[in-house]
Parts: structure tokens; C-alpha cells; sequence
């Protein structure tokens, strides 16, 4: 959970926020009620920078680096005891 200061309560504050900073939280910075900057922490911010890839995006890493189509892999016979070929359940729309 984040906390919120407005622009007037940073000076008075200034510690406690660097403390909740430490800890992980993220400060959103308000003024005149609306939000206009976050602060987070160091960590947070290098995973912006280091941009982590989402699974999709590590898959298609993964398949560019190895090459998986040359490997002589057939996902059937590897995975026919694995997957449900039950109908599943009905669904009414």
C-alpha cells in the first residue's frame, strides 16, 4: 500500500518518507489533490530500467536462443500422458 503526501507535507515529513521508501513502500506526491510524481526505491526503480521480460516475452527469448523447432522434440509424445483431453465443463452463454 502506498502512502500520499501533498507538496507542503514533504519537508515536514521528509525522513519518515525516506524510511518508508527503505521498506519498499512507493510515496505518491500529490498537489492540489491531484497525483503528480511517485517516489520508489532504488530497486524498483533498476527494475524499470533493467525492463524484466514477462513470460511471453522470455519464451520467445528462450526459442530464439535455442532453437527449439532443430531439437527433434514432438510436444505429443511428450506431453500425451500429461494433458486432459476431457470435453471440460459446459458452458451456457
Amino acid at each position: 500500500m502506498s502512502q500520499q503526501y501533498s507538496i507542503e507535507q514533504i519537508p515536514v515529513n521528509f525522513n519518515k518518507i525516506i524510511q518508508e521508501i527503505e521498506k519498499g513502500e512507493k510515496i505518491e506526491i500529490t498537489q492540489q489533490g491531484k497525483q503528480i510524481a511517485v517516489i520508489i526505491s532504488t530497486a524498483e526503480y533498476e527494475k524499470f530500467l533493467n525492463k524484466i521480460p514477462s513470460f511471453g516475452e522470455s519464451i520467445e527469448l528462450f526459442r530464439q536462443e535455442y532453437n527449439v523447432e532443430l531439437a527433434d522434440i514432438n510436444p505429443d509424445e511428450i506431453f500425451a500422458g500429461v494433458r486432459d483431453k476431457s470435453p471440460g465443463r459446459e458452458v451456457i452463454f
